[in-house]
């Protein structure tokens, strides 16, 4: 099925470089650059370096998430933030948008997260993100457009989400919660970022990275099947994603999407919300 055009396949949520460009040279889509550090400086810096023609920045830590705090460091955004954010970003009702960030996917695969939580179902992932742009040579500008208003209209509930009971109870009834964090932050040998070390009992480890092949890009349906399959996935389990704070996450859950899973939840609180209540066991 083809939403757009032939690039913009709706059973593929990202779209590759190529295919990008082409859409360009006709009516683009919408383009949000969503380069985000979980340290150092704001991506806003390397957008006003450079950014794909006609891309708008859009803030992960500020407008795409709300403030941290007992729902964790990246908590759902209040509705009405996020439209009045997405329609100054030019975002409009079944016009589709992509979405791409400085290589590994993380950033994008939130922000496109969230926009299809939000109803908006035309959204895609560029490929590679930024690196793969400039390495296919494509060509970059440092003026800011100033697009017309978007009528985009958010109606939460357009991708599953779940709360920490939820999450909790996920592995109880059968189904199959996934933490996408490092091998050594779900055992709880190391914690560099949240005060606790360790996962949430009956999760099982998988690292969102290994969805990723040596250049940055997802890995193809079948690759990504095969690890989901390995760590205990069936096709009639439920399934959920969690990392620190609902990004990485995300990325998984994009990953499940090409592997043919449009019903994985997100644990957005995930880890850091986990933890705010003490009475909540963790393992190791």
């Amino acid at each position: 099925m083809v939403l757009t055009g032939p690039v913009f396949l709706a059973d593929d949520p990202t779209v590759a470089v190529s295919d990008l460009a082409a859409a360009l040279t006709g009516t683009p889509p919408t383009v949000l650059d969503v380069r985000w550090r979980l340290t150092g400086p704001p991506g806003r810096a390397d957008y006003a370096v450079g950014h794909l023609p006609g891309a708008v920045f859009v803030d992960l830590e500020t407008e795409l998430c709300g403030p941290p705090g007992a729902g964790g460091r990246h908590p759902l955004p209040d509705p009405g933030a996020l439209q009045s954010v997405l329609r100054a970003a030019g975002v409009r009702a079944d016009h589709p948008v992509v979405v791409y960030d400085a290589g590994d996917g993380a950033a994008a695969a939130r922000a496109w997260w969230t926009l299809r939580w939000a109803g908006h179902r035309p959204t895609w992932v560029l490929d590679g993100g930024y690196p793969a742009w400039l390495a296919a040579g494509g060509s970059v500008t440092a003026e800011v457009p100033t697009p017309p208003t978007g009528d985009i209209t958010v109606r939460p509930g357009g991708l599953p989400v779940l709360d920490a009971t939820a999450a909790s109870r996920l592995p109880e009834g059968g189904g199959l919660l996934i933490d996408v964090r490092a091998p050594e932050r779900f055992h709880g040998e190391r914690e560099p970022v949240d005060p606790v070390a360790g996962h949430i009992p009956g999760a099982v480890n998988l690292p969102t990275t290994q969805h990723l092949d040596s250049t940055g890009r997802l890995r193809d349906a079948n690759a990504v099947r095969d690890r989901f399959a390995a760590v205990g996935l069936r096709p009639d389990a439920a399934v959920a994603a969690y990392c620190g704070s609902g990004v990485t996450a995300a990325h998984t859950v994009l990953a499940l999407h090409r592997a043919g899973r449009t019903d994985a939840a997100l644990y957005v609180g995930s880890w850091s919300e986990w933890i705010t209540d003490p009475d909540r066991p963790v393992q190791r």
